[in-house]
C-alpha cells in the first residue's frame, strides 16, 4: 500500500536528480512518485483532495516526460554516451553506467555492530577464505544478502567493507539506472549487470533502495516491474558458487516490508541482516571518529554525549559533530578569537536536533527482523 512517506522519498529523489541535470535517474523516480500519488488519491474519500492529488500526479508524469525531451536535445544525464557506444542488445554496455570500485574500508573502520560483522563473516567471508572446509561441510560460497535497518546506520559502509575484505570488485547500482529507458530495456540491464559481475573472479553487486526494483508485486501494477522481478530472481538463482570464486549480491533497504517476499526464499537473498542503531559503545567510537580530529575543549565529556544520544543514528552523530564545529567557526570568521569546540556547543546542537529515527520506527524494524512485521 502506498504511503505519503514513500511518495515524498521518490518525489524528492526525482526532483533532486532533475535539478542536477541527471534525466536518466530522474524519470523513473518521478513516474513511481506519480503512481504512488494516484494510489493515495484512490484511497482518499475527500473529493477535493482527491482531485488535487490526481492533478499533482499528472504534473509529475508530465515532468517525467520532459526528461525524454531534454535528453533528445543532447542533455542525456550522467554516464550515458552516444548511441554509437551501444551494446548488441540495445543501450550502452554495462561499463557505461555501472560504477566499479575497489573499496578500502575495513570492518575495523566501522563503529560497533560486532554481532552484524560476525554474522557477515560467517555467511559471506569465512566460506570464501576457507573453500576446502566450506566444500567439505556443504557450505555455499557467495549468494545474496539483504542489509536492512533505519537510515544512517552504515549499510553502505558495510557493503564496502565486505568487498574490501574479499578484495573484490564492487558494482554499485541503483534501481533508477536499471529502469531507465535511456540505457536499454530493464530486463536486459539486469542481465548485463550480472554478466559484468560474473566476469570478475571476485565481485560484489551492491544495490541500495532495492525495494524500488523488487517491490511487492501485488502492490505494483507496473508491467515493467512484473518482468523485472522474475529476471532478478532468475539471476540470483544462477549464481556460480564454485570454490575460489565469490559473487555476492547485497541489497540494502530502509523499508524491508516493501520487498517482494519471493526475494526472501533460499537461493536468492539467503540471509537478512539487521543493521540497528548504534549502541552505547558504538556511539562512543563514533564521537571519537567525528570529533577526534577537531579541536576540543577540556570539558567535552564523551560519556555524557553517549548518554544523551541514545536512539541517534551514525549519520545523526556525524551531523552533531559537524554542526558543533560550525559554532566556533562562525564566531571566528565574524572577528572573535579562535576557540575549541566545547561541551556547550555539543549540548546546544543535540537539544535542537532530535534523532532522525523515531522509536516506533525502530520497533518496527526489530519486529520485522524477528519475523513478526
Amino acid at each position: 500500500m502506498a504511503t505519503f512517506a514513500t511518495f515524498k522519498r521518490l518525489k524528492d529523489k526525482g526532483v533532486a536528480a532533475l535539478k542536477q541535470g541527471d534525466y536518466v535517474a530522474a524519470k523513473p523516480y518521478l513516474i513511481q512518485a506519480a503512481e504512488c500519488m494516484i494510489e493515495l488519491a484512490e484511497e482518499n474519500k475527500d473529493a477535493k483532495q482527491r482531485a488535487e492529488q490526481e492533478a499533482y500526479a499528472k504534473e509529475l508524469i508530465e515532468l517525467a516526460k520532459s526528461c525524454d525531451r531534454k535528453a533528445r536535445h543532447g542533455k542525456r544525464g550522467r554516464g550515458v554516451r552516444d548511441r554509437a557506444g551501444e551494446g548488441e542488445e540495445g543501450g550502452p554496455s554495462a561499463e557505461d553506467w555501472i560504477v566499479k570500485e575497489k573499496p578500502n574500508i575495513h570492518f575495523s573502520d566501522i563503529a560497533g555492530l560486532e554481532d552484524v560483522k560476525e554474522e557477515i563473516y560467517l555467511k559471506m567471508i569465512y566460506p570464501f577464505r576457507h573453500p576446502e572446509l566450506a566444500q567439505r561441510y556443504g557450505i555455499d560460497v557467495g549468494g545474496g544478502m539483504l542489509l536492512f535497518g533505519p537510515p544512517g546506520t552504515g549499510k553502505t559502509m558495510i557493503a564496502k567493507a565486505i568487498a574490501c575484505e574479499l578484495d573484490a570488485t564492487m558494482f554499485v547500482i541503483t534501481p533508477a539506472q536499471l529502469m531507465s529507458k535511456w540505457v536499454g530495456e530493464a530486463e536486459q540491464n539486469v542481465r548485463k549487470l550480472f554478466d559484468a559481475a560474473k566476469a570478475e573472479d571476485r565481485s560484489v553487486i551492491f544495490m541500495d533502495e532495492v525495494e524500488a526494483l523488487v517491490p511487492k508485486r501485488r502492490d505494483q501494477q507496473s508491467a515493467v516491474m512484473q518482468r523485472v522481478v522474475p529476471q532478478i530472481l532468475q539471476e540470483l538463482e544462477g549464481f556460480d558458487r564454485k570454490p575460489g570464486r565469490a559473487l555476492l549480491f547485497l541489497g540494502a533497504t530502509n523499508e524491508p516490508w516493501q520487498l517482494d517476499t519471493a526475494m526472501m526464499r533460499p537461493g536468492r537473498l539467503d540471509a537478512k541482516v539487521y543493521v540497528p542503531l548504534p549502541d552505547a559503545e558504538a556511539r562512543f567510537k563514533l564521537f571519537e571518529i567525528y570529533l577526534g580530529k577537531r579541536p576540543l575543549a577540556d570539558d567535552v565529556n564523551f560519556a555524557k554525549l553517549v548518554e544523551l544520544t541514545d536512539g541517534y543514528s551514525g549519520a545523526d552523530i556525524k551531523a552533531i559533530a559537524s554542526r558543533s564545529a560550525t559554532r566556533p567557526f562562525l564566531e571566528t570568521v565574524s572577528g572573535a578569537q579562535p576557540r575549541n569546540i566545547n561541551m556547550a556547543d555539543l549540548l546546544a546542537v543535540i537539544a535542537e536536533m532530535p534523532p532522525s529515527v523515531r522509536k516506533k520506527d525502530s520497533e518496527k524494524y526489530e519486529q520485522w527482523a524477528a519475523g513478526v512485521g
